[in-house]
């Protein structure tokens, strides 16, 4: 994982250090997350913090990894040397990919979707 997610996993909450949302959204988030009993989780630390560029060739993995923020500060995706992309949130999938609706920051997701313009991706996978 990204280090600057580190500190969610640790603390088990996967709401930390993200923006204030409006009053509504807020209300509405907080419903959903009781209702699914989602937000709060087991607490735990990562074995390692990847990188935009690391290469997973030291772990069996032919791809790159790339830090993509938007859905939160330390979202990543997983390029394949083969032309696939898995983006996590970045991207919801419906007939096509779409940005997704779960983001922290605006600007960065659309930065983030900037990035991926330049890179031969075949298959996207949200």
């Amino acid at each position: 994982m990204h280090k600057e997610d580190a500190a969610a996993v640790e603390r088990g909450d996967m709401l930390w250090n993200r923006k204030g949302r409006n009053i509504a959204t807020r209300i509405i988030l907080k419903f959903l997350l009781m209702v699914y009993r989602t937000g709060k989780f087991e607490k735990f630390s990562s074995d390692i913090h990847l990188a935009n560029g690391d290469d997973l060739a030291l772990y069996g993995f032919n791809a790159t990894v790339l830090h993509l923020p938007g859905h939160s500060k330390g979202s990543i995706g997983i390029h394949t040397s083969d032309g696939v992309l898995f983006c996590g949130d970045l991207l919801m999938n419906h007939k096509k990919p779409n940005k997704s609706s779960l983001i922290d920051e605006k600007s960065d997701l659309n930065a983030s979707i900037e990035k991926l313009r330049n890179l031969d991706i075949i298959s996207v996978y949200p």
